[in-house]
């Protein structure tokens, strides 16, 4: 087998770029095409053109205009055109010789010698060389794999790969040709190709690869939920200790929090691992909601685990926790990166002893050295923030009796309905759609930079009410590559501006006893006016804050503006939220922008996010780094997908060989990643 020294640069790019197998270079489809079917004439090309003509060489010079150039000329019978090289070879040079007959395609410019065209695509014409008969694609490629190489790498490969149908008779969407006849269209389209139809995918070529792509990533769920359901999860059935959690509470849940619990409880009973996301808007409770699941997990004689991406939303929970549970005589242990020494290793006992009920924590909680006793419930906050093999760990934290824990994912980024259809169809997914009682929508306005002494001057109103304010900043300190107002540059300015008001400074480079400390001056109130990086994005619940002020927002995506407008209106004080912006804003700032201004629903939030951004990055980490969906668009092709949907479980049912063979096929081994 070769090893990694004995392939040549273009064969180690390609496997850089996933191409590996047969089937791999079939589906790496052009990003657009050459017509090079045709010639024109020198006469009749245009300025900004691209173009492809044939002429006689009938002058060729090295010229020193400022660098030494490459000039040749050519010429038909109706015009002359002259190509530049900035950089060129002797070989190039032979290659134009006198005399020689050549056919060139570049784009074609007005220059100082006349219509030129600069660094073209140059054939030497030995006798007859056909033009070709259909449009010539253009690869995704890198620096170390030229067009041609890939070229003739595609073409040898698709004629290999085996594309046979493996769908049933009758089972395909009808209009949609075969995936052979579809590949062989798409990487070599005959002149004269609906090119626009190619370009927004609308193509019946196109529709087969969207519609086998989701087909295989719906077969992929739905095998993994099948999967899942084989397995063997402990049974927690307990009513009492949640029932005294919620006789302690000092609310009442709202009637989407009952149901959401009544869900979880369904599930918790069962003895197959739970495997459900808990999504709710900012605000609408979802923390009571996993403290009610774990004390049905605890109250069953096992243990539960919460863990969070950042430590000061996972401290926020242990506080919340620890309120609730200690006085039923529950143990809360803490697990952080920086809990060290004595103290973690007496959090370890407790853990591994099963003397704490509870463990909250960041990814420490995951760590080889924390051994469970029993655990029953793993609760993932924020799940999106958190890599496939991070939530995969934390599963792995059960050895007993080869049983799983139940798994409970949290987000305050709603799922729009496709993107749950298609990332999440392994999934239940319970919702929580309304916001507890005596909360005030927050008001959002969006300023320009210029008007910051309007908005400081909101800020010296709101303290004098005795009101409590966020002013958040995308950068810790200055940088030189970046300009943006930052973190402490602001502290200093609001310091000085605002004489006799505490103003603190909260980052992610700060030690944890430091931003503890902050924490505790703003949450008690003695805090005015906190200056932050987005560490505060999610978790923090001050009620007394009422005006929230976000820094360089058009550099904020969606989900963070709307997490980071969360912190504020959460008492029933009117709320203010202002965005700052530094124009020029780009149409997707804008679009952001104005979308925080029309709505603060965060499930039409999402929506727009989705249309923004794609799925690929609004799910962030969970293909770990890689999108599944090369092809299809959720946004345009709901359609496709419910097909796909309803296709996949018959499949599943009827045709399971088949099922297998196109998860294959389309996914490889990346169908892992959509099991976590």
């Amino acid at each position: 087998m070769p090893t990694a020294r004995d392939k040549s640069a273009p064969q180690r790019a390609m496997e850089r770029l996933g191409l590996v197998r047969d089937i791999d270079l079939a589906l790496h489809l052009p990003l657009r095409y050459e017509d090079e079917t045709r010639l024109d004439a020198i006469a009749d090309v245009r300025d900004g053109e691209t173009a492809q003509v044939e002429g006689e060489v009938v002058d060729n010079r090295v010229e020193q205009r400022g660098r030494r150039q490459l000039i040749v000329r050519i010429a038909d019978a109706g015009g002359e055109l002259v190509l530049r090289f900035l950089n060129f070879y002797p070989s190039q040079q032979k290659q134009l010789a006198l005399g020689n007959r050549v056919r060139v395609r570049g784009e074609v410019r007005g220059g100082f010698l006349g219509r030129e065209m600069v660094h073209p695509v140059v054939k030497v014409l030995n006798g007859d060389l056909p033009l070709p008969q259909a449009l010539t694609p253009v690869y995704p490629a890198s620096a170390q794999l030229p067009q041609a190489y890939l070229r003739k790498a595609v073409a040898s490969a698709l004629a290999r790969a085996p594309l046979e149908e493996l769908l049933p008779p009758g089972q395909l969407p009808p209009g949609l040709p075969s995936l052979r006849e579809a590949l062989q269209f798409l990487h070599h389209p005959p002149p004269g190709a609906p090119l626009a139809a190619f370009e927004d995918h609308s193509h019946p070529a196109w529709q087969r690869l969207k519609f086998d792509e989701l087909l295989a990533q719906q077969l992929s769920q739905l095998q993994s939920r099948d999967e899942r359901a084989a397995l063997r999860a402990p049974a927690l059935q307990d009513t009492a200790l949640p029932a005294q959690l919620r006789a302690a509470l000092p609310f009442a849940l709202t009637a989407a929090q009952e149901r959401v619990v009544a869900e979880i409880g369904a599930d918790l009973a069962r003895p197959r691992p739970m495997n459900r996301l808990l999504q709710g808007d900012v605000g609408s409770g979802k923390t009571v909601v996993a403290a009610l699941a774990a004390a049905a997990a605890i109250g069953a004689g096992w243990q539960c685990a919460l863990m969070a991406p950042t430590e000061i939303l996972a401290e926020q929970h242990f506080r919340k926790l620890i309120g609730w549970l200690e006085p039923l005589g529950l143990k809360v242990a803490w697990l952080s990166g920086s809990r060290k020494g004595k103290g973690r290793k007496a959090m370890l006992e407790q853990v591994a002893s099963g003397d704490a009920a509870l463990v909250v924590g960041t990814h420490a909680v995951i760590q080889d050295d924390v051994v469970f006793a029993r655990l029953g419930l793993a609760v993932v906050d924020e799940q999106h923030r958190f890599g496939v093999a991070q939530r995969l760990a934390l599963r792995a934290k059960l050895e007993e009796q080869r049983l799983e824990p139940h798994l409970l994912m949290m987000s305050a980024t709603p799922i729009p309905r496709t993107l749950a259809m298609t990332y999440f169809a392994d999934l239940d997914v319970s919702t929580i759609d309304e916001l507890p009682p005596g909360r005030t929508p927050v008001v959002t306005k969006v300023f320009a930079d210029g008007k910051r002494d309007l908005v400081i001057a909101k800020i010296r109103d709101e303290v004098a009410k005795g009101r409590q304010v966020y002013w958040v900043c995308p950068l810790v300190e200055e940088s030189e590559h970046v300009d943006l107002q930052n973190a402490t540059a602001t502290h200093a300015q609001l310091s000085e501006a605002l004489p006799g008001v505490m103003v603190g400074l909260l980052h992610g480079r700060m030690a944890a006893a430091e931003k503890a400390a902050v924490m505790s001056l703003f949450s008690g109130g003695q805090m005015q006016v906190l200056v932050a990086t987005t560490v505060i994005e999610v978790g923090v619940d001050v009620p007394n804050a009422s005006l929230m002020v976000i820094e360089h927002a058009e550099r904020f995506g969606l989900a963070q503006l709307h997490q980071l407008r969360g912190r504020v209106g959460r008492g029933a004080v009117a709320s203010v939220c202002v965005l700052l912006y530094t124009a020029p804003l780009s149409d997707t700032g804008k679009a952001r922008l104005r979308a925080m201004a029309e709505t603060t629903d965060g499930f039409e939030i999402a929506r727009r996010d989705l249309e923004i951004r794609g799925p690929g990055e609004f799910m962030g980490a969970r293909q770990s780094g890689d999108a599944l969906l090369r092809f299809a668009d959720l946004a345009e092709d709901s359609a496709l997908l419910q097909q796909a949907r309803e296709l996949a479980a018959l499949l599943l049912r009827r045709h399971p060989a088949a099922a297998r063979a196109h998860v294959d096929r389309w996914l490889g081994g990346k169908a892992e990643f959509l099991k976590a």
